[in-house]
């Protein structure tokens, strides 16, 4: 059995799991957060440890394919092992990935909200092509996704929408695309033909409501009630279904307008609140610390991080990392993996310089 260090650190993800289920055999109660908790993270790492332990049988498997092709100088035997090969590299790259994942809530679902920035059409146009970017991302990683409130632009496009991820590390992987996003393209909605430059806010949120208390003070709530957007005709919400939540302390605003009822559209407002919240405090806490690296700066939430140039030519640039594609319909179409696996190789490096 091969052992490794580094961000994969096998025996170390051993030895806590066995520190887990240690202590989940003391616990008398088992309804409490911190009990949660611990049994989230062992199904975490039963995960990582599961597809570890696969990939090392694979990769007897083919050491030994490739010993009997050469025994017997089988060429069937030998292509076989070739094709097994391109699958253990594929299975490497996920390995790599969930590897540097190691951060508190990067296991957990996402909240995720796209707003269009100044431009009118343009910008409002761009939001609603990030939002299918990620929503076939989402479909390729078999993660469920539910559109919780969406507000459409007037002429094309979305002013902004807000929809929730459900899977193992939706918050780890998709933490590297907040920020700004930029469109450079031969606008469709110009009739001479003009070059355009169009921005969009991305900001994605760990859904943290079962790990973490955050005290929210009714008192510090306004809380509006308004007719859900949608289309007309029979279809025309006809009851106060629509929450917004407003927090008066920090000014932050939530609503929710999908789901069919009144109280379900509270739940969820509250539950994108507590995340908003959550990621206010720590920011708070972020701008007190003096020792932050430079570094560390730079993949911060809200910086601009992404350049999508269709026009005078095709290329999609991060700019933090310096990582580039020139496929371009194929990143707009979810392909956006190298982007993070990108990302979290500079986040690990800034971590331990």
């Amino acid at each position: 059995m091969r052992s490794c260090g580094g961000i994969f650190d096998i025996e170390k993800k051993r030895n806590r799991l066995k520190e887990l289920e240690a202590e989940l055999g003391n616990l008398t109660d088992w309804a409490n957060k911190e009990t949660r908790g611990i049994l989230k993270e062992c199904s975490r790492l039963k995960n990582e440890l599961a597809g570890w332990e696969d990939t090392e049988k694979e990769l007897e498997d083919v050491e030994v394919l490739l010993s009997l092709s050469e025994q017997e100088d089988d060429r069937e035997t030998l292509e076989e092992a070739l094709r097994l090969c391109d699958v253990l590299e594929e299975r490497a790259k996920k390995l790599k990935i969930t590897g540097m994942l190691g951060g508190a809530h990067d296991g957990s679902n996402s909240i995720v909200s796209i707003h269009a920035g100044a431009g009118g059409t343009e910008a409002q146009d761009w939001a609603e092509m990030l939002l299918r970017m990620y929503l076939r991302w989402c479909e390729r990683k078999g993660f469920k996704t539910d559109i919780v409130d969406s507000l459409q632009g007037e002429e094309a496009g979305i002013k902004s929408v807000t929809f929730t991820v459900e899977g193992l590390y939706a918050y780890g992987y998709l933490k590297a695309e907040a920020g700004i996003h930029r469109l450079v393209r031969i606008s469709p909605f110009d009739s001479n033909k003009r070059r355009h430059t169009s921005f969009a806010s991305v900001f994605v949120y760990p859904d943290i409501e079962e790990d973490i208390d955050i005290d929210i003070n009714e008192a510090d709530l306004r809380i509006d009630t308004y007719r859900a957007s949608g289309a007309g005709g029979q279809h025309v919400n006809k009851t106060d279904s629509a929450v917004r939540i407003t927090h008066i302390p920090t000014g932050i605003v939530v609503q929710c307008q999908n789901e069919r009822s009144q109280h379900k559209n509270r739940t969820m407002a509250m539950k994108i609140l507590t995340a908003r919240l959550y990621e206010w405090e720590l920011r708070e806490q972020e701008k007190k610390m003096k020792h932050l690296h430079e570094d560390k700066k730079e993949i911060a939430w809200g910086s601009q991080i992404r350049s999508y140039v269709l026009q005078p030519y095709r290329m999609v640039k991060d700019h933090r990392t310096g990582f580039e594609v020139g496929n371009v319909d194929e990143v707009l179409d979810g392909n956006i993996d190298g982007f993070i696996e990108a990302f979290l190789t500079e986040a690990l490096k800034a971590e331990n310089p």
